[in-house]
């Protein structure tokens, strides 16, 4: 079976995705390996270029019902094809809570599984992003995305 991914992002200290697991889903303790099968692959796959890769690698996030529609929606979205905040609310049949939606995207463990990062401000640029605006915007344009 495919591991289910809890947290992920660009660092290499497994003590910087810790505090982004769930404490119901945390687990005890850590240790480092070089791979993790049936990820890892799917991982290099999307940065070399193929960037539905990583779709179907299973993620377990807990959230309440608003983030958990957030997070699904999320990993609907094709590369290439970013949405405002304002929009992914509206998406997630809640127009008026662009906040919280802004709220779902920082509240994403599992960055690249499940892509916030396909998320800009109505006003232009990249916006906030967990691992930073060049992480963000590399992403972006990796997917073939015009930003500024």
């Amino acid at each position: 079976a495919t591991p289910e991914v809890l947290a992920s992002g660009w660092t290499a200290d497994p003590a910087d995705l810790l505090p982004l697991i769930n404490p119901a889903l945390r687990p005890a303790d850590t240790r480092p390996v070089r791979r993790i099968e049936a990820v890892t692959d799917q991982v290099l796959a999307y940065h070399e270029g193929e960037l539905d890769a990583v779709d179907d690698v299973p993620v377990h996030q807990r959230g309440g019902e608003f983030l958990a529609q957030a997070w699904q929606l999320l990993r609907a979205l094709p590369p290439g094809a970013p949405v405002t905040y304002t929009e992914l609310a509206a998406k997630a049949g809640r127009p008026g809570a662009v906040r919280a939606a802004g709220s779902a995207c920082s509240r994403n463990a599992a960055a690249l599984f499940v892509p916030c990062h396909r998320v800009v401000p109505a006003g232009g640029g990249v916006g906030g992003f967990r691992w930073g605006p060049d992480i963000k915007r590399w992403l972006l344009q990796h997917e073939a995305v015009a930003v500024d």
